[in-house]
């Protein structure tokens, strides 16, 4: 099985520490989010990784190399300009052309969901599977009666099970590179066109930890979290 990582983007909203360093390797307790992301996948039985990098691309080719470090095969696609993750996911269909199926995330989330419940989604016409979890409140909530105005309890940043959000990962089949630009995001092109013929599938990941690493309070409260989710204690990354 093969999953591609979208990592070429700039990481704007992580400046000074993105300066320097490519936002897939800013780090969450010690290691970069990509080496995670990598760690998640060999987890869940993928195999082979092509990354597709951008910005700083050298430091991110780097500090992955071939995969060998994290079990897994690990190739990469560049590009010279940006191009988007609509884009950047076009320049690899000479690599997954022929494959099945295969998986794609962004390149700063961080789950503990299996991705491969995906691809059994990839059947009865569906050209792609995006994964949807509880929209994250970025806020506590206060709880009070609505007759005496008392407050009766609090809840830290809440999941707000009503709505559903874009995990950032997804299931492909082949017929995907028909819909997607030469540059531009996936979410305004490909997936509006797939969602108007119906070829595009939710799967709800309701019980999960999910993180999307947009600043950097982000990056503290993964580095609190993501160590101790019970996939990463079977091993550890070799730091050599």
């Amino acid at each position: 099985m093969k999953a591609v990582i979208l990592a070429g983007g700039y990481g704007k909203r992580l400046k000074p520490l993105t300066e320097t360093t490519p936002k897939p390797l800013l780090p969450i307790a010690g290691k970069g989010i990509i080496e995670w992301q990598i760690k998640w996948l060999k987890h869940y039985g993928v195999d082979e990784v092509i990354i597709c990098a951008g910005y700083l691309k050298e430091k991110i080719i780097e500090r992955v190399g071939n995969g060998s470090r994290y079990g897994v095969k690990v190739g990469y696609v560049v590009e010279e300009e940006p191009l988007g993750t609509g884009g950047a996911l076009k320049n690899a269909e000479h690599i997954l052309k022929k494959e099945d199926s295969f998986l794609v995330l962004n390149g700063d989330v961080l789950t503990d969901f299996n991705p491969l419940a995906l691809i059994d989604d990839l059947e009865d016409g569906y050209v792609g599977a995006m994964a949807l979890v509880h929209l994250p409140s970025p806020f506590g909530i206060v709880h009070f009666d609505q007759k005496t105005m008392k407050i009766k309890s609090f809840t830290e940043k809440p999941r707000i099970s009503e709505y559903w959000i874009n995990a950032g990962v997804y299931a492909f089949k082949p017929e995907i590179f028909d819909y997607l630009p030469e540059s531009g995001d996936i979410e305004r092109t490909a997936f509006p066109k797939l969602a108007e013929e119906g070829k595009l599938k939710a799967h709800l990941f309701e019980s999960c930890i999910w993180m999307s690493i947009d600043s950097h309070k982000d990056l503290e409260e993964a580095s609190k979290i993501i160590p101790r989710l019970d996939i990463f204690k079977e091993g550890v990354i070799d730091e050599r």
